[in-house]
């Protein structure tokens, strides 16, 4: 039976409305995106540690990877390896800003039917790739699914949800980014075995869900800020009646309206981002996309199959290893669901801080200390890394992950929120590009040092979100204003506020 849900923002409107199967439908579907986006990240690391495949694409690096006594910090170090998995992050950051375009001018909706047309023929130049600049450029159309994607699921999933599950449901999508990495984990572990086409395999099944999100799409709605947002009121107001399960929704419909009113006022959004009432939501969405990809979050997702092998386990024991963190972090993202709008955002980005900022400091030790460049570590040392790096996936899973995503796609208002959102997609993807081009070389240069790199990090942005990211749990998404105005810093930013000129 459906829970009755309210808004408990404070002064925040109260909206009456209920978790209905249709919306369950909408969010498993649309969240579909996300795994296109993990599939990809778990697939690059272990294809790229997979012997057929660097013979076929990268010899001199299975020669290097051949010599038992080369520097066990630097076998992989390789600029166009990287280049391989990097490529698709820079195609992701130009895509972003079209698709902010597109998600305003034709709807959140078509916007990620045109990211799985874009994945899908990524898919098929990678899987049938017959040289590098074949495999790269398919890396770059998959670039701009994921560019579509990323900026249109959080979107579609924060606007589709009640304010009270808003966190919850949009957590989806970074649920099942982890469910992508799991099932890359799951399929490189028996593709590796596969001789000498299974990197075509682990690639070429990056279409399957991919396929589902386009044909499952025409079975979804448009959300109602979207279809209101562009004249089809009526329409609009039927949905929400559709989505809440009640027709008790005239006061969330008023406020939809009231945003969308407000939005046509601004013709040019990049230029209303600009102003002053605007750089609380912009610059904390753009700071959460560098603290998630700083956290080293990618550099071991991406390549834990060549992490593991670094520290002694042979190539099928580390793919194994590789399956353990992603099932790891997809019951940890579960956790994030449960608890975001309970315990609320703030505490989860702290905690985790905490966490992570333990485990990369005694990873570091570990590694700086037992781990030469000849050599390999103890079985028991090995797998107490293993451990550790569960422990930081676990904290990251439940916090800078989904919530890396949440906040920004809940803070801005609807004039800027496309335009914003592109702000945080595309810092999101610079700073995944950086880490995946950099971080071979980086750990063949800083060795064990690299872990210490990242946990200065982490320091940094857990003092950030203690002293400058509020609460947003429980307020409804065209109400975030309020937050800002009341905030110890952010409120000196909204002293002249726009908002008020333009908002009934």
């Amino acid at each position: 039976m459906p829970a009755v849900v309210v808004s408990n923002g404070g002064d925040a409107p109260h909206f009456e409305g209920k978790i209905t199967i249709y919306v369950i439908l909408c969010v498993i579907i649309s969240a579909f995106g996300g795994l296109m986006f993990g599939y990809d990240i778990g697939i690059s690391g272990g294809v790229t540690s997979m012997d057929d495949f660097l013979k076929a694409f990268f010899p001199e690096v299975y020669e290097r990877k051949q010599h038992v006594h080369e520097d066990n910090y630097c076998k992989y170090d390789n600029e166009f390896l990287q280049l391989f998995t990097s490529s698709l992050y820079i195609a992701a950051l130009v895509a972003s800003f079209v698709a902010s375009r597109v998600c305003t001018v034709l709807g959140r909706k078509p916007t990620m039917q045109i990211a799985s047309i874009f994945f899908i023929i990524g898919v098929a130049l990678q899987a049938g790739g017959t040289n590098i600049l074949m495999l790269v450029f398919g890396r770059i159309i998959l670039g701009f699914g994921v560019g579509f994607a990323n900026q249109a699921v959080p979107l579609f999933l924060s606007e589709l949800a009640p304010a009270r599950m808003r966190g919850a449901l949009n957590i989806c999508f970074q649920l099942f980014i982890t469910i992508g990495i799991l099932i890359a984990g799951i399929i490189n572990y028996f593709t590796s075995d596969v001789h000498p086409h299974g990197w075509r395999i682990s690639l070429g099944l990056a279409g399957v869900p991919a396929l589902f999100l386009l044909f499952g799409s025409l079975t979804i709605c448009e959300t109602p800020t979207s279809l209101i947002a562009h004249g089809k009121n009526e329409e609009g107001k039927a949905i929400l009646v559709k989505i809440r399960g009640t027709h008790n929704v005239d006061p969330e419909y008023e406020s939809i309206v009231a945003a969308c009113e407000a939005a046509r006022m601004v013709k040019d959004p990049f230029k209303k981002l600009m102003k002053p009432s605007s750089r609380p939501p912009l610059v904390i969405a753009i700071l959460l996309q560098i603290f998630q990809q700083f956290t080293g979050i990618n550099a071991i997702m991406f390549y834990a199959p060549v992490l593991f092998q670094t520290v002694g386990f042979g190539s099928s024991a580390a793919l194994l290893s590789t399956v353990i963190t992603g099932l790891v972090n997809v019951l940890s993202t579960g956790v994030s669901i449960y608890a975001v709008d309970r315990a609320g955002r703030k505490v989860l980005l702290l905690e985790s801080c905490v966490q992570m900022f333990i485990t990369q400091m005694v990873i570091g030790v570990i590694l700086m200390i037992d781990l030469k460049p000849t050599g390999a570590l103890k079985e028991k040392e090995a797998w107490v890394v293993v451990i550790l790096v569960c422990v930081y996936v676990m904290a990251f899973a439940w916090s800078w992950g989904p919530l890396g995503w949440l906040i920004p796609s809940e803070t801005f208002p609807l004039e800027t929120r496309t335009a914003g959102f592109a702000f945080a997609v595309s810092s999101n993807m610079l700073c995944t590009f950086i880490i995946a081009q950099a971080f071979l070389s980086m750990l063949c240069h800083m060795k064990a040092g690299i872990f210490f790199f990242f946990a200065g990090w982490i320091l940094i942005m857990g003092l950030f979100a203690l002293f400058f990211i509020p609460e947003t749990k429980g307020i409804p998404i065209d109400s975030m204003v309020e937050i800002w105005k009341q905030h110890w810093f952010w409120k000196r930013f909204m002293t002249e506020d726009e908002y008020d000129k333009i908002r009934p």
